[in-house]
């Protein structure tokens, strides 16, 4: 197998290398690694533009300034909404794409040098799920292209999560597959604050002692934010699982809005949309500053 990808790597490679002698435009084409470099990029972008966006309105919806608070999807409906929606979803669809991609490179062909032990395993899992996740973001962000909500993004989250719940209810044994699908979320949840305190943050960032010194307390705070912010869904979910409901299923949005109705709950959605910003911004500067080094052996066994 290691053969076979090899062989096919380089066929492709000598392909490519006849096009650029042959082609003045394809001469111009930069480097298929260059290529990857600049996708892993503007996906660090364009994550950073969502989990902003999101911070934003949970933010503005915490001082009383704009309806319900939403979530990440919930964020990509309100932008839908405002004037030059369309552009916006067609340039976040394409940038999380990217992202995708780079999820791929690292979790497939181990383009961080994780390797195959037992904690390089699990970080490349993690990676996986990832790009599951952002691959259903860009695809809703796409999907928006041809359907812009019209209504309350807030309560069409919760109608879309509440229709998800019943489809699954209806499956063979789908009490425990919801509950199952609660726990998956806690873990993430949970995955993300045990990241936050565990993880060195500095270890992919090509930057100065001092800048990169200076830029690790925004992804703790934003991994610690968005590990909480899932954990009030989490226990939704299982309880709609366990009591087969799929009226008690809400979305990321509402729960936050739950959050917000307990005393003091103003107070801890503010401190959770400010995460979220932080977690936004750190993207950004992954975008400026991460060690990207896109596998030049494309197998996923080394």
């Amino acid at each position: 197998m290691p053969d076979l990808v090899a062989l096919v790597r380089n066929r492709l490679a000598d392909l490519g290398e006849r096009g650029r002698r042959r082609s003045s435009l394809l001469s111009r084409v930069p480097p298929l690694h260059d290529l990857l470099e600049w996708a892993a990029r503007i996906g660090y972008g364009a994550r950073g533009f969502v989990y902003l966006s999101a911070g934003m309105l949970i933010l503005l919806a915490a001082v009383d300034l704009v309806g319900d608070a939403v979530g990440i999807k919930g964020s990509l409906d309100w932008l839908a909404m405002r004037p030059l929606g369309r552009v916006w979803m067609f340039l976040v669809g394409l940038g999380l794409a990217a992202f995708v991609v780079w999820r791929v490179l690292q979790s497939v062909f181990d383009a961080d040098h994780e390797g195959t032990s037992r904690h390089g395993l699990s970080t490349r899992m993690s990676q996986a799920f990832s790009g599951f996740s952002y691959a259903a973001l860009s695809f809703a962000a796409f999907s928006l292209l041809i359907r812009a909500p019209e209504g309350d993004p807030a309560a069409e989250g919760v109608i879309r999560s509440r229709e998800q719940a019943e489809t699954v209810l209806a499956l063979p044994f789908g009490k425990w597959l919801l509950v199952g699908a609660g726990l998956v979320i806690f873990g993430i949840g949970a995955g993300n604050v045990v990241k936050a305190w565990r993880e060195d943050f500095t270890e992919y960032l090509a930057c100065s002692p001092e800048t990169c010194r200076r830029v690790t307390p925004l992804a703790r705070i934003g991994h610690v934010a968005r590990g909480l912010a899932y954990l009030p869904l989490a226990t939704l979910v299982v309880l709609a699982g366990l009591n087969s409901s799929a009226s008690d299923v809400t979305s990321l949005g509402a729960a936050l809005e739950a959050v917000e109705r307990q005393p003091a709950g103003s107070w801890i959605l503010i401190a959770g949309a400010l995460g979220f910003i932080a977690f936004g911004a750190f993207s950004f500067i992954e975008a400026r500053f991460r060690r990207i080094r896109p596998p030049r052996d494309l197998n996923p066994l080394t």
